[in-house]
């Protein structure tokens, strides 16, 4: 039980004693946790098994939050099969037609308008009862992940107390703005790596266990400001304004377009400022050096929202002046 030969046994044992003896099982996906996923394939169907060890993760809350957005009319996966103690899941299979590779400028506007509808009806219609809130107490420690793990492990760089002054004013002039904005069900990760294709009810929604009540603009930013891939600014600015509308007819919200804009650039920044350390952290102690590519698009959110509030402008010249002609690609020794 201890080691891997173990562990696969006992998933093998699972599988078989809810689908039956004969199926092959192959990876299916891993994500930046300690979760693995594998498709188990039997003659004519074929499901999708999460192995979530229980000393690293907790699978009760992506079954509560699966729970819920199926309630509320989403396309969470079906779950079959449960084993808690040993942390598997076995569950319906989306498939692998994930929205990232099939985006590009004609069919963005058709999957991006079943994302946002789709998004819409969770912040309608999904509870957020019990839910962590996601206010001060969590997005500075988040963004303080920029200092550890991009600024100092993987630039090299120790700010100094002028650098920690700017960096400190900055963090709490975005959480106050995130603090600021009302407060929905967020599902935190809301991007085209975790939307599917799907035949019904487009899209198909995934790792959502981290959901929290957060604000209104936050898994909107996720989703336009996608740290995979960029639209230009005039096309975001009509995805946004058009999402406003909608969140004030629903009466989710009551403010003009500039007020709303702030918010929506501000908390994408939070999460961007989280997402350099995040992804350094990946790499470093994690072993996964595949996401220091997607750096350069990050820190370009990151420069270009805050050069355009004057309270951020100190902020985005100190992070300028820190990666310099830095490729910041390349991984420290």
């Amino acid at each position: 039980m201890n080691d891997v030969s173990g562990r696969q046994a006992d998933l093998q044992q699972f599988v078989a004693a809810n689908i039956g003896d004969k199926f092959e099982l192959s990876v299916a996906s891993a994500d930046a946790s300690f979760r693995s996923y594998w498709r188990a394939a039997s003659r004519d169907k074929t499901w999708i098994v999460m192995d979530a060890p229980p000393a690293q993760e907790d699978v009760r809350p992506w079954l509560d939050i699966g729970a819920r957005l199926r309630a509320a009319g989403l396309h969470a996966p079906d779950v079959f099969a449960v084993d808690l103690p040993h942390g598997f899941v076995l569950m319906e299979d989306l498939g692998n037609r994930t929205y990232l590779p099939e985006l590009n400028d004609g069919s963005v506007d058709e999957l991006y308008g079943d994302a946002l509808d789709a998004l819409l009806r969770m912040q309608e219609r999904v509870p957020a009862n019990n839910l962590p809130v996601f206010d001060s107490t969590k997005t500075i420690p988040e963004m303080e992940l920029l200092g550890d793990w991009f600024l100092r492990r993987h630039l090299g760089i120790d700010p100094g107390c002028d650098g920690w002054d700017v960096i400190e004013y900055a963090l709490r002039f975005i959480a106050n703005s995130a603090d600021a904005q009302p407060r929905r069900f967020m599902h935190r990760d809301y991007h085209s790596r975790n939307l599917l294709i799907a035949e019904r009810n487009n899209p198909a929604i995934i790792d959502f266990q981290g959901a929290m009540l957060g604000p209104v603009a936050y898994d909107l930013a996720s989703l336009l400001r996608d740290c995979y891939i960029a639209w230009p600014g005039d096309r975001v600015a009509v995805w946004v304004e058009n999402y406003r509308q909608r969140l004030t007819g629903v009466g989710i919200v009551n403010v003009d377009s500039a007020h709303f804009r702030r918010w929506f650039d501000l908390i994408g920044l939070q999460r961007h400022i989280k997402v350099l350390g995040l992804f350094c952290r990946l790499n470093y102690r994690d072993g996964k050096p595949a996401y220091l590519h997607d750096l350069p698009l990050v820190v370009n959110y990151v420069l270009t929202v805050a050069d355009s509030y004057p309270d951020l402008v100190d902020f985005s010249a100190f992070l300028r002046r820190c990666i310099g002609a830095r490729d910041v690609t390349k991984a420290a020794a």
